[in-house]
């Protein structure tokens, strides 16, 4: 009997945060022969599936004795979750205000969240595929034998996402999963026009005029033709010629192009966009929603809010978190915000006046204790405006988020800038989150802290 796979994930769009397991069986060779191990061979590659037999894709081997039922069992998650990442950085060939990055050692990739259109992920996803063999001693020349007998998984697309316990698992037979169907823009069930971008937010979102950021989505079989952009006034007319945009790919199996992010905010449609700079001062809100080669929309429609300048001048902050599905969510908090800076220096004693002269000479700026240096580090405590429920859960991602960072707005850059000025990392300190609802809170609102992780470094004396 061959070595067989005898459970594996149910579906092929793997969150590396959840269990991944496979169980593999050789009843023959288990139930004859003496010290046998399972051996997994797993290969991630960053480009198209990988190829098993060779060792170019190859990340690692690992073995596992049969367990009382004769199956080797592995859980792969916590080898594979080191591979995927956040993508911070821009892919090649995305662009900034114009200018497409075309050679990484001869150009600057932006941040992420300053994208003109699109860009590929770099880390975010990754082909994986197991090739299974068995090994066992051989009693006669008293040496370990590898069988012939191999086989292996499916070629599956693991990501930087994880599973809430509250996140429904699905079950056929002994293989189970959570279903991205939601997510896979091709898929025509649900309905085409209830899929969503890769955020738990809600559909409605509202910035400022400054603000960027970007979504994420799902390009199952390279089938997003374009997303359309639509622009209304306050009276809920159209503006212009909506914009229909391209995306900058041919149908592949290459990974970096079936997870895509989209500037979708008005700094980054700003940077490229005639229909939305003509229209800027009346703009109220637009919607954004994906396309096939059809017409057909793949997506539903997300509307984007303009806020209405603040009358008590409060400087909105805008925050960039990591969300559950490995891209970025935003939220521009735009009433109430509170500045600190807390310092700590060492300290020496100096002298009053000169030893070292032929005479002593006092100084009378020198003498007592001084700071040698000073470091501050910069808090800042915002509000939000009123929310709703849905607004409420969605939240609580912030809070659960390794990666935090405050945005800076729209600028007006020189020739060439380094980009170093848009993107400040933070470290939440809020570390404790009541869900409110309408029935125990009525007008909902929350407050939240973080701390710049970047320390100020002054001058030494």
């Amino acid at each position: 009997m061959a070595t067989t796979i005898t459970q594996s994930p149910l579906y092929d769009i793997l969150p590396v945060g959840q269990d991944i397991i496979f169980s593999v069986s050789n009843n023959a060779i288990v139930s004859t022969e003496v010290r046998v191990k399972f051996i997994a061979e797993v290969h991630i590659s960053n480009t198209t599936p990988a190829n098993q037999n060779t060792s170019t894709d190859l990340i690692g081997t690992f073995k596992t004795t049969p367990n009382n039922a004769g199956v080797g069992m592995f859980n792969l998650s916590s080898v594979v979750e080191s591979y995927v990442k956040a993508d911070n950085m821009a892919g090649l060939f995305s662009a900034y205000k114009g200018t497409s990055v075309t050679s990484l050692t001869q150009d600057v990739l932006p941040p992420m969240h300053l994208i003109d259109k699109y860009s590929f992920n770099t880390h975010t996803m990754r082909w994986l595929t197991i090739r299974f063999k068995i090994e066992y001693l051989n009693t006669t020349t008293n040496a370990i034998e590898v069988s012939t007998q191999i086989t292996d998984s499916d070629d599956f697309k693991i990501f930087n996402g994880y599973l809430k316990y509250s996140d429904k698992l699905w079950q056929f037979q002994s293989e189970f999963g959570y279903s991205m169907s939601i997510f896979q823009l091709s898929s025509s069930y649900p309905a085409t026009n209830t899929k969503r971008f890769l955020t738990n937010a809600s559909a409605t979102q509202y910035a400022n005029i400054e603000d960027y950021g970007t979504i994420a989505f799902l390009d199952h079989n390279n089938n997003v033709e374009y997303i359309k952009l639509s622009y209304f006034d306050s009276s809920d007319s159209a503006l212009g010629t909506p914009d229909e945009v391209e995306t900058f790919i041919t149908p592949s199996a290459e990974i970096n192009q079936l997870y895509l992010y989209f500037g979708c905010y008005p700094a980054n449609l700003r940077g490229w966009s005639t229909t939305f700079n003509a229209n800027i001062s009346n703009i109220a809100y637009y919607r954004v929603q994906a396309y096939n080669v059809s017409d057909n929309p793949v997506s539903q429609a997300y509307t984007i809010n303009i806020n209405c300048p603040t009358l008590k001048s409060y400087v909105p902050i805008r925050l960039a978190w990591l969300n559950q599905w490995g891209a970025w969510d935003y939220y521009t908090f735009t009433q109430k915000s509170v500045r600190s800076l807390s310092t700590k220096g060492s300290t020496y004693t100096q002298q009053s006046g000169t030893w070292n002269e032929s005479v002593y000479r006092i100084k009378g700026y020198k003498g007592g204790e001084k700071s040698f240096r000073v470091n501050a580090t910069e808090r800042i405590k915002m509000n939000t405006d009123f929310v709703n429920e849905t607004e409420s859960e969605w939240f609580e991602e912030l809070i659960n988020s390794p990666e935090v960072y405050v945005l800076e707005g729209y600028q007006t850059d020189v020739t060439n800038p380094l980009l170093n000025t848009y993107v400040t990392p933070v470290r939440l300190t809020t570390s404790s989150y009541i869900r409110k609802t309408i029935a125990n809170d009525k007008l909902m609102q929350y407050t939240f802290e973080v701390e710049k992780s970047k320390t100020l470094r002054t001058q030494a004396v």
